[in-house]
């Protein structure tokens, strides 16, 4: 028999003149730099839209418009615009939209986040006409009926805002973002059940806002898997009723700067025990406040594993591993024109007590450096992929495409923030270190207040 080495020899040598006869037949894996996961841009009949031509069978199309908590004109806004996409049409019956699609395999999906209202659906590739048409009926003639408003959004609406009672770690996210951003970015991302939503939500409210938000400066359209060309054409042919501009008897979509305050809020709770750390982070690539060193802290402090049956090679994982009932985590969540980079720990009060300690030090550390070398160089890898990996999926990357266009007339590019985090320096991660300790923190408590710290007692400036 001939042994497994020897014959693993053997297919090298016999794979290696191949390649170098046919080099075109030869397979490379694909860098950041590839341009198969960058985005073309365009404009069709005054409405940005971009395209990412995925080889495959199927699309993904969404609409991004600027419609997000951030920029409703009342509570509740961003919510109502999302449940009533695909309602009835001045053309189609909502029954028949449900029914078209589902005909033609497809699936439709609405969501918003605290900046963007996105709309879509997934279907094959062949049927970029007819889903291209849906969404510009969405835009331009839901009907926003009463009917509809009261016995289905506001069901809907009223029954999330029971979920959000018991969910401490949704509380806690808003209240960090409230904290630290007062209005605008600190709106909560869903209306809580003591906002009085009714109040402010009716179908004439409802209309004029889609008005502002579906007019043409305030949305694009992305796709993956569908030709430039083709769609440039449809969009062409199917978005001809937007407003060119917001009408101009409405408010206009706030548009003023992110401030960062800080500070620190309370909650009792006996449902769970949550607590965030948070400081001023890095804004998305397409606006002009990214800050890839702060993507490389991020991974630095760290807290979960992404290796199986390993705590991790970040400081905070570490740091942390006497504290097994407290799970911590470090993200930072990148808006247009600002950023929070979030420390999140969650489990029994007394660890993430002294989670919270170790995560002190662990910055004091990073700040004196006091951190060995070859951490930097994990994190600046670990950040490259987590970031790259966000950018190439697909979803994701029709948002901050979308967003892009919308706010920079940029579209989200891989390359480029590829070679941004290859460039930071270990005194570039010190320095940001130091400022967020300098600075004023941002601190939110839900739970067990009798345990859980406040930020003075551990070291913070609020």
């Amino acid at each position: 028999m001939v042994p497994r080495a020897s014959l693993s020899r053997a297919a090298r040598r016999a794979l290696a003149p191949q390649c170098s006869k046919r080099p075109g037949h030869c397979r490379t894996l694909a860098s950041a730099k590839s341009s198969s996961y960058n985005y073309e841009t365009g404009e069709a009949n005054g409405i940005k839209f971009a395209t990412r031509d995925l080889p495959g069978p199927t699309t993904q199309l969404a609409l991004v418009a600027r419609a997000g908590t951030r920029f409703q004109l009342y509570p509740g806004f961003a919510e109502g615009l999302e449940k009533f996409a695909f309602k009835s049409t001045y053309k189609r019956s909502s029954l028949r939209i449900t029914r078209e699609a589902e005909l033609l395999g497809g699936e439709l999906f609405a969501y918003h986040s605290r900046e963007n209202l996105v709309i879509g659906a997934k279907f094959l590739r062949e049927d970029l006409p007819y889903f291209t048409e849906l969404l510009g009926e969405v835009v331009s003639e839901t009907k926003f009926t009463r009917h509809e408003l009261h016995e289905e959004v506001i069901r809907v609406i009223k029954l999330g805002q029971k979920s959000i009672l018991g969910n401490t770690a949704e509380m806690a996210l808003n209240s960090a973002h409230a904290v630290a951003f007062h209005r605008g970015l600190g709106t909560a991302l869903h209306p809580t059940s003591s906002v009085p939503i009714t109040r402010y939500l009716h179908e004439g409210s409802l209309q004029n806002f889609s008005r502002a938000a579906y007019a043409k400066p305030n949305f694009a359209v992305v796709a993956n898997g569908a030709g430039h060309d083709e769609l440039e054409k449809w969009i062409g042919e199917f978005f001809t009723n937007s407003p060119a501009a917001p009408p101009e008897n409405l408010p206009p979509i706030e548009t003023k700067p992110s401030k960062y305050y800080g500070g620190e809020e309370r909650i009792a709770h006996d449902g769970g025990n949550n607590m965030i750390i948070a400081f001023p982070g890095s804004g998305a690539y397409t606006g002009g406040h990214y800050k890839p060193e702060i993507a490389v802290l991020s991974s630095l402090l760290g807290g979960q594993s992404y290796i199986k049956w390993s705590p991790g090679f970040s400081l905070l994982a570490r740091a942390t591993k006497a504290q097994t009932q407290a799970h911590v985590s470090t993200r930072n969540l990148s808006y247009s024109d600002a950023g929070l980079l979030t420390i999140s720990m969650a489990g029994n009060a007394q660890h993430i007590r002294e989670a919270s300690e170790a995560i002190i030090e662990i910055l004091k550390a990073i700040s004196g450096g006091d951190i060995a070398k070859e951490d930097i160089q994990k994190a600046i890898a670990n950040a490259k992929f987590r970031t790259l990996e966000a950018g190439q999926n697909i979803g994701t990357g029709l948002e901050l495409t979308g967003a892009g266009l919308v706010q920079s007339g940029k579209a989200s590019q891989l390359d480029g923030i590829a070679e941004a985090i290859e460039g930071v320096t270990e005194d570039k991660v010190k320095k940001a270190a130091g400022s967020l300790l300098e600075g004023k923190a941002t601190v939110s408590s839900v739970g067990d207040l009798f345990v859980l710290p406040f930020a003075e007692e551990i070291g913070l400036h609020v």
